[in-house]
């Protein structure tokens, strides 16, 4: 890659945060409504399979995440999650004055932060272990939907671009254990914080 170049994974995320942007400073919140809806819809689905998303998770999509045959890319992949958990974590909260986006909040800082008491840990941790121990992102997107959802009721925030990094970089076997690590030092340095 050319000095200048971003990283595919880069680049999806940067893809992301054009397309939140695009809706945050729409100023038609029937159409932003409608398309995060549209996201919604399309949770658990594969990449592709809705033809009514392909405008927002695939239009103007950079060259080098597109796929080249019938399966979805790795970007596709990373974009296609990220997009419609966005829209879950974003259901019934103003996108202008609570946008579930906020850059910095980690998907570990996120997490821990959701930790108030002992009981909350077991509860929480075990849903966290579950997403990072995924070998797959069909039973990745299945177990953050669950984190997303517990961060939703919290209305905690989390960095929707960072995650999609994260999740390009988690479908290949060699970097996984890398992203895990990101997890786990983001889930735990928010715990010595906390106690400081």
């Amino acid at each position: 890659m050319a000095i200048g170049e971003k990283s595919p994974a880069k680049l999806a995320g940067n893809f992301v945060r054009r397309k939140i942007n695009q809706l945050f400073s729409s100023q038609n919140d029937t159409v932003v409504r409608a398309e995060l809806a549209r996201l919604r819809r399309g949770i658990g689905k594969l990449p592709g399979s809705m033809p009514e998303l392909w405008d927002i998770t695939m239009k103007d999509l950079p060259e080098i995440l597109v796929g080249k045959d019938e399966k979805p890319s790795y970007g596709e992949w990373a974009v296609y999650t990220t997009l419609t958990l966005f829209a879950l974590h974003q259901q019934g909260k103003d996108l202008k004055s609570q946008c579930m986006n906020q850059e910095g909040m980690f998907l570990g800082k996120a997490v821990r932060t959701l930790i108030q008491t002992s009981e909350d840990e077991n509860r929480v941790k075990r849903r966290f272990d579950a997403a990072a121990t995924s070998n797959s992102m069909e039973e990745i997107a299945h177990h953050l939907r669950g984190l997303i959802q517990l961060l939703k009721s919290e209305n905690i925030p989390l960095d929707y671009p960072k995650l999609t990094e994260d999740l390009y970089r988690f479908q290949f076997p060699e970097a996984r254990d890398n992203v895990r690590l990101m997890w786990g030092r983001e889930f735990y340095s928010m715990q010595a914080k906390s106690k400081e």
